[in-house]
């Protein structure tokens, strides 16, 4: 039988190794393509998205993608409530 803590070992090991890659691919990116590379970034603190880019268009686009995070969790929210 599963117990909590197995469940909590698992979970924190993806995010774990899921930060792992991610780091790995934003390194790699920078070794690859110096000077070309372009990154961006969102944080979602609850329903608010914070963006940060190295070119206006990144910007632009994770804070498209930032908007509809935020409209999904809001209306997830509202759809558990009633």
């Amino acid at each position: 039988m599963r117990t909590s803590q197995d469940f909590l070992k698992v979970g924190t090991a993806i995010i774990f190794v899921g930060f792992t890659i991610l780091v790995l691919g934003v390194i790699l990116t920078i070794i690859d393509h110096p000077a070309s590379s372009q990154m961006g970034g969102l944080i979602m603190i609850g329903p608010i998205p914070i963006v940060f880019g190295s070119s206006p268009e990144i910007t632009t686009n994770m804070l498209g993608l930032g908007l509809i995070i935020s409209i999904l969790y809001i209306l997830f929210l509202w759809k558990t409530k009633h």
